[in-house]
């Protein structure tokens, strides 16, 4: 049977899928919709599991917060290639899948799949489809879902979209600057922890055995190799640890004296960079 380009137009709509698809599709149908959405279901499906070994290392960080910014979110939806990512369509997606994530509050990433997202099919379906439309493997690699009772969450996602970062702020300043910059401060200086208090007593016994190890490799004398190696670590802290590094935006002020002056503090935060 003849099909005709609006025919063809309003499947494209309602699916997503390339226009020469939908004509086939419908053609195969013989102009029924319902079996031609079906139809392309089961190609995106084939086309799926024919990727479903696919590495999918681009993608996009994306966020969504609360209108009260007492709550915020990272996740991570990837695919193939980076010029999927930049694609209009999967950016849209992915949108769509931080504002479920905000909404439905999953507790774990089996959680998010099996929830139901567009026209009742679940994410995992929805994902399914999305492979079948663009020709890629999609997948969602993780969320964070951050939640501030006494202040707010500021959410960041530095340009190109590819990190992402929460920062939890207290207090009676101007939170929303002071998390924004320190936001920026974590994108772009990676930092371990926010205080020494949260480094790991792993990390510190690696440091300090650094540490003894290239003072005696100097030549140092064994009754200052600790407190050397404990020189080290304090050093080690000013590089990686959030509120002892240098600010990104004064380098004559650390983090903790900016959001002192600014009438601020840092209960925590999150990093996203693609791919990690």
């Amino acid at each position: 049977m003849a099909i005709t380009a609006q025919e063809v137009k309003r499947l494209r709509d309602i699916t997503g899928v390339g226009m020469m698809d939908c004509k086939k599709a419908l053609q195969e149908a013989n102009g029924d919709f319902d079996t031609a959405i079906d139809l392309l279901r089961k190609k995106g499906q084939k086309v799926a599991a024919k990727r479903a070994d696919r590495e999918a290392k681009e993608g996009v960080i994306v966020t969504a917060a609360t209108s009260d910014q007492k709550t915020a979110l990272l996740v991570e939806v990837n695919c193939e290639t980076d010029f999927v990512a930049r694609n209009e369509e999967f950016q849209k997606f992915a949108n769509a899948l931080g504002a479920l994530v905000l909404e439905t509050r999953p507790a774990d990433r089996d959680t998010l799949m099996a929830t139901p997202f567009d026209k009742g099919r679940t994410v995992e379906e929805a994902l399914i489809d999305q492979t079948g439309k663009i020709g890629e493997k999609i997948d969602v690699r993780r969320f964070a879902i951050m939640t501030s009772e006494d202040g707010q969450v500021v959410a960041y996602i530095h340009p190109g979209a590819r990190l992402g970062v929460l920062v939890e702020t207290n207090g009676t300043g101007d939170l929303e600057t002071a998390g924004r910059d320190v936001a920026m401060q974590v994108a772009a200086l990676n930092p371990i922890a926010a205080s020494r208090e949260e480094v790991t007593q792993e990390i510190k016994d690696y440091e300090l055995e650094i540490g003894r190890e290239t003072a005696r490799a100097e030549g140092k004398p064994e009754q200052i190799i600790e407190r050397i190696a404990e020189g080290k670590l304090n050093r080690y802290y000013k590089d990686y640890v959030l509120l002892e590094q240098p600010f990104v935006k004064d380098a004559s002020t650390t983090v903790a004296d900016m959001l002192k002056q600014a009438g601020a503090s840092i209960k925590g935060f999150i990093r996203f960079a693609l791919g990690d």
